[in-house]
């Protein structure tokens, strides 16, 4: 019997998973090659989507894709069960189609050993070759169908329930249990509002969060965390970075221009890895002409083109023609017109591209050459009208806004002053998290539907001295726990890239092996509890203050000791900072 393996799929893949895809037994059931390889190109920053190539004795011959099926509801099999699975798959060498491996490797004693480890169980592969309910997608020809796309211009937000949500996020930050129960809640039910009928969806609102905790304990890391999570348009901003209309400074209204811009170099990423596979082709052509020259043979072309696929060209430097960068024009204030952004023009803007797009002639290595390129070409092959629009459309659906420091705009009791300046821009922010028109360059944008997360730590204040229409549009409240010894522990231990795990790996690149022990890990907790109670309590971010204390030594020495292996222990940690955090006036100036 065949021994198979799945490996997970990652962009080194891409090249041997092309050439499946322009085979004709291939097409005839997945469709053009080209759409199918930005599709799955696409899908390995999809976290709904596991993806693997399948080898047997060590040979990669097929491909197979393993999705929640309610990730893409428009797929013409009803509604299913949440959690849900479908698989795809094809084989792509001809020698090893017709033998039975295509219906052998997706039978359950094989496929369960399809995981991957990266993920939470709930999000692995199906252990089963069918879908949990249901039957497998049919092509036009009886075969497994590709999943389809959304079509409604939206990028579709991630299905993952509250409790995959909550684990994802308990990779990277401990404790914190109701912040992230509270998120992981507003995240699905966005995803829930975009499953109603249009009429219904307009009325659903979201439930804006206020968090309230010391600073360090993980508020901006939880919204940082579910921003890339959702694939979502994401900005962090600090409220004290506005100022009232009337004052010198930045008004609210440039929080939605900031993140339409972040929503539209999204949207185009996206966009470029679905045109990814023709832009390859179209720049490959640019650099064989480079190479060779526009008017060469086509054989001498031909004959390149395998030298430059076979990677044997990679270090020889050629000339290319690419876009030359805008330059940074003068902008003229317009009186009245509210806003830094809003109210200036561009001389460039006024004249347009009369002169066209310039260009200009770089000298790059035939392997550096590929990404300038292969991006100007996926440019040329997309709408930028149709790219804007799309974005403006994800930002008012999915948007998600981080308001940080904004118990520093309260008015507190008998201040006055800049406290009403404050109180200004808590007005500002009113109809914006409440819902109103703001007007971009690239168009208007509602911010009916952006959730709004505003967060501080609210030492001198207390949520209550916000003006009473904003805590009304901030109706969950969650208070995040100062962290405890045991959580500084699991911070060292757990997270998925870890302040140790970050050290280890720095430190290897010098040829130099830290060993942390257990001890030294209690002691750096110590430490940091020791340090925060005594001076100021600044959370986990003490936890980088004494690591970079305690690795002082061995960074600076790191060139001159490579093939060392250095234990870390507890002595070593008391060393190098006990003294120091003992001494609570040198702590306040160090650490």
């Amino acid at each position: 019997m065949a021994h198979y393996q799945f490996l997970p799929m990652s962009a080194a893949d891409l090249p041997l998973v092309r050439g499946w895809l322009a085979a004709p037994r291939v097409t005839q059931w997945w469709g053009d090659p080209d759409e199918q390889f930005g599709l799955v190109s696409e899908d390995l920053d999809q976290p709904a989507m596991d993806q693997f190539v399948v080898t047997t004795d060590g040979r990669p011959f097929a491909y197979l894709q393993c999705y929640d099926q309610t990730a893409w509801p428009d797929n013409g099999l009803g509604i299913h069960p949440s959690g849900t699975r479908g698989i795809d798959q094809f084989i792509g060498e001809p020698d090893i189609t017709g033998r039975g491996h295509g219906s052998s490797f997706i039978r359950p004693d094989q496929s369960r050993h399809a995981a991957r480890p990266d993920r939470p169980p709930s999000r692995q592969c199906a252990r089963h070759p069918r879908l949990r309910e249901g039957g497998l997608p049919q092509g036009p020809h009886g075969g497994y169908a590709r999943r389809p796309r959304p079509s409604n211009g939206v990028q579709r937000m991630t299905d993952f329930s509250p409790r995959e949500i909550v684990s994802e996020l308990d990779r990277f930050i401990i404790g914190q249990a109701d912040a992230k129960r509270a998120v992981a809640i507003a995240l699905r039910n966005r995803w829930r509002r975009l499953q109603l009928d249009e009429k219904m969806r307009e009325e659903v609102l979201p439930k804006n969060i206020l968090m309230i905790g010391p600073t360090g304990v993980g508020k901006t890391e939880i919204s940082r965390r579910l921003a890339r999570l959702a694939g979502a348009p994401f900005i962090k901003v600090e409220a004290t970075k506005f100022t009232e209309v009337g004052y010198v400074g930045r008004d609210v209204e440039q929080i939605v221009r900031d993140l339409v811009e972040v929503a539209i170099t999204q949207t185009r990423e996206r966009k470029r890895r679905d045109v990814r596979a023709r832009a390859q082709l179209a720049a490959e052509d640019r650099v064989v002409n480079a190479l060779v020259g526009e008017h060469a043979s086509a054989a001498t072309k031909d004959a390149f083109r395998k030298r430059l696929r076979a990677g044997e060209l990679n270090d020889k430097e050629i000339e290319v023609e690419v876009q030359a960068p805008a330059s940074g024009m003068p902008l003229f204030e317009i009186p009245g017109m509210p806003g830094a952004q809003m109210g200036a023009i561009s001389i460039g803007d006024i004249f347009g591209k009369l002169g066209g797009g310039r260009t200009k002639t770089r000298r790059v290595t035939v392997a550096e050459s590929y990404d300038v390129l292969i991006n100007e070409e996926s440019d040329k092959l997309l709408d930028n009208d149709q790219l804007v629009l799309e974005s403006i459309k994800t930002v008012e659906q999915n948007g998600i806004v981080f308001l940080d420091e904004i118990d520093k705009i309260t008015a507190r009791e008998g201040r006055g002053g800049a406290d009403v300046s404050r109180e200004g821009v808590q007005r500002d922010l009113l109809p914006l998290i409440e819902g109103t028109t703001v007007s971009t360059k690239h168009g208007t944008v509602k911010t009916d539907h952006i959730l709004f997360i505003a967060s501080g730590a609210f030492h001198l204040s207390k949520p209550s001295d916000l003006l009473p229409e904003l805590q009304g549009r901030l109706p969950i409240r969650v208070e995040l726990l100062p962290l405890t010894r045991d959580d500084f522990v699991r911070i060292l231990t757990e997270t998925e890239v870890s302040l140790i795990k970050q050290y280890v790996a720095l430190m290897g690149t010098e040829g130099v092996k830290l060993e942390f022990t257990p001890d030294a890990i209690d002691a750096l907790a110590d430490m940091a509890v020791a340090v925060n109670s005594s001076v100021e309590n600044i959370g986990a971010r003490r936890l980088q203050t004494v690591m970079e204390r305690v690795l002082d030594e061995i960074s600076f020495a790191a060139p001159d000791r490579p093939g060392e292996t250095v234990a870390i222990d507890a002595a070593y940690v008391h060393k190098h900072i006990g003294d120091l955090a003992k001494n609570a006036d040198l702590s306040r100036f160090i650490l």
